[in-house]
């Protein structure tokens, strides 16, 4: 079922380290065992369980809709998909103003390098 299971693993990742939190707090908080969680995170579970997903992006912020992009199942209607460039934020996570100067330089490095190789 998962789309893109590396996404999700790395997205849920993010989100977890932004809110510092270890597996095992997560465990505590949510009740899904950290062994679980590391496989999540891993992207070595093929069907993740939408409730999980749901008490996940709940506790570390993210959206849910995205989570379920992820994952390939069906966004449940009336939510939006999201845009590329929310999903890319979602990703990102929080960001310091430097760290977002720093970003926008490298986007802007690797556009020259393409222009230079056209």
């Amino acid at each position: 079922m998962v789309k893109n299971a590396t996404k999700l693993g790395n997205y849920l990742k993010a989100g977890r380290e932004s809110k510092g939190l270890t597996l095992r707090a997560v465990e505590e908080s949510t009740g899904i065992s950290n062994a679980y969680l590391s496989q999540l995170e891993g992207a070595r579970i093929k069907q993740p369980s939408p409730v999980d997903l749901h008490k996940l992006c709940e506790l570390y912020g993210l959206e849910y809709t995205l989570a379920m992009e992820y994952t390939g199942y069906p966004i449940p209607e009336g939510m939006a998909t999201s845009t590329p460039q929310q999903r890319l934020l979602a990703r990102l996570g929080h960001t310091t103003e430097e760290q977002e100067d720093e970003l926008v330089d490298y986007m802007e490095y690797l556009r020259s390098r393409k222009r230079k190789k056209s």
